[in-house]
């Protein structure tokens, strides 16, 4: 996969040689570029945004240095890409859009600064996406992230490839509890199931405790999710005894 970048700011994404990525680039299965579309201005102070005509608050991305990078950019690599601008208007990013981009060649990310963008420039983009309802100074701790996201799901990035199969929202449930050595801390102990050896029956505690931990903090996610009739069950069992906890308040 090839990911280009344009920013004003080229020097924030040096984390991006780091960690999984960082291994990414090494093995050869990322081509990453950031592009400093300020190279493209068209005066001597290097500007690259102006004032919104109709007049208003802050100042706008000017179209030409988007699209002539843009143009240099498709020169030296021409082929489909998924051209992607960072908005608050955009389609909210998730897990399910992270291995839609892993499944492209090519992506660019258009990184915002200033009070917004030159109408005209959206006529280069074939998705917006926002990271949430929130405002940030740039476009580029956004594209970090959706990277970050999306790399995980490039063939060979990973060492263990199950890691992503059982990641949160893998199969639209939180994730389960997780254990390592050793058996007892400080008090606290690995639930026995875990250690019995036993696949099916750490599969179904898994299970049930993915469905619990969703149910308490990510109810919403429960909504529309298709579940087979043991996860209805294991579901029923949760909230029985979700209903039978006994508040702080109903103690002696």
């Amino acid at each position: 996969m090839r990911i280009d970048v344009l920013s004003l700011f080229p020097d924030m994404f040096g984390p991006m040689s780091q960690s999984i990525i960082g291994k990414a680039l090494e093995q050869k299965l990322l081509d990453f570029n950031v592009i400093d579309f300020r190279r493209y201005s068209h005066d001597k102070h290097n500007h690259v945004d102006d004032t919104p005509y109709g007049g208003g608050a802050g100042m706008l991305l000017k179209p030409e240095p988007i699209f002539e990078a843009m143009d240099e950019l498709e020169s030296a690599h021409p082929g489909p890409k998924r051209v992607i601008l960072l908005d608050p208007a955009g389609r909210k990013f998730d897990h399910v859009a992270a291995k839609e981009l892993a499944a492209e060649d090519h992506l660019v990310f258009i990184c915002g600064h200033y009070e917004g963008y030159d109408e005209r420039i959206r006529t280069l983009v074939t998705d917006e996406f926002s990271i949430g309802d929130f405002v940030l100074t740039g476009g580029e701790l956004p594209a970090m992230m959706m990277i970050d996201a999306t790399v995980r799901f490039l063939p060979g990035v990973l060492g263990n490839a199950e890691s992503a199969a059982t990641d949160s929202f893998e199969n639209g449930l939180l994730n389960y509890p997780e254990y390592t050595r050793p058996a007892e801390y400080r008090g606290m102990q690995v639930p026995a199931v875990l250690q019995n050896g036993n696949h099916q029956l750490i599969a179904q505690w898994r299970l049930k405790e993915s469905l619990r931990r969703t149910l308490a903090r990510r109810p919403d996610l429960l909504a529309d999710l298709p579940l087979d009739k043991a996860a209805q069950k294991l579901l029923r069992e949760v909230e029985r005894e979700a209903r039978t906890v006994v508040a702080p308040d109903d103690q002696d």
